[in-house]
């Protein structure tokens, strides 16, 4: 019994020397036509310029009632602050007194625009800041967030600005099915990760879209995780029905969960995707 208090113990002080070491992110505000786009930054000490995300929260939004970040996508920022890379996380729900939006029918964000808006938004307020190197400014996207993703490096989505494009995109489990039915394509090279068993998103519609961009569309690719369903990448959660959850932060349908070998998988692929 001793043994297995001292490992508690040890373990709960792992848990709070790491808790004391995470970075606090800064609130940045982000000037919209009609009002302000508030975020939150992760960004490495010194005067830069840093290689820098652009990181799109899904359905559930970008943080908590006591966290402005939650611990899935704070686990996620601190990983790429340790790259070298400072990660932008704009709030498009919270700015507009919204909460979550998963189970919303009538829905006032929406990923084609709104969504849109703050990608572009954000790139523009980045575009100004000394400290970001502005031609190695990247996406990365969640669910919703990875939908809005698809839109803004579509080609008709082209910034006409004196500024450099985004270096490369990636999107985690994005609704393929509306792109892939208007035969997406992209100007940025693009990373499409999503679980084989992924019942809220559709990978044989993630897998039509790619293929259907191949030959008129940059460089794009798909990797299906075998047997991984929706949120795989999320730490610490065990596969279970999303219907079975009154939580207005997970999708009606389906079924979440974390994949250790998919999630470690992506970790690399992401790193070597945003580092070419």
């Amino acid at each position: 019994m001793r043994l297995r208090l001292t490992a508690l113990f040890l373990m709960l002080l792992q848990s709070a020397a790491h808790a004391a070491a995470a970075p606090a992110p800064a609130e940045v505000d982000i000037p919209l036509s009609s009002g302000v786009l508030h975020a939150q930054l992760f960004k490495p000490e010194g005067a830069g310029p840093f290689p820098t995300v652009i990181a799109l929260h899904g359905c559930g939004g970008l943080g908590g009632h006591s966290d402005p970040v939650l611990p899935r996508y704070r686990d996620w920022a601190e990983r790429l602050l340790k790259s070298g890379s400072a990660v932008l996380w704009p709030d498009s729900y919270g700015s507009r007194e919204l909460g979550p939006q998963c189970r919303v029918k009538e829905m006032h964000v929406k990923a084609r625009r709104e969504r849109v808006i703050d990608i572009a938004a954000s790139r523009a307020w980045l575009m100004k800041q000394s400290w970001v190197a502005r031609d190695r400014v990247s996406l990365i996207g969640w669910a919703n967030g990875a939908s809005a993703l698809l839109w803004a490096v579509r080609p008709q989505g082209f910034a006409r600005d004196a500024g450099p494009d985004f270096r490369a995109a990636v999107a985690f489990y994005p609704d393929c099915r509306i792109s892939a039915g208007l035969g997406w394509s992209t100007r940025v090279p693009t990373l499409v990760l999503i679980g084989g068993n992924d019942d809220v998103s559709s990978p044989p519609a993630c897998r039509q879209m790619v293929d259907g961009a191949h030959g008129r569309s940059a460089l794009a690719r798909i990797v299906v995780y075998p047997g991984a369903y929706h949120d795989f990448d999320r730490a610490n959660t065990p596969v279970h029905s999303a219907s079975a959850s009154a939580d207005a932060a997970v999708p009606e349908h389906g079924h979440l969960g974390t994949d250790s070998e998919a999630r470690a998988e992506a970790q690399r692929d992401v790193a070597e995707w945003l580092a070419r």
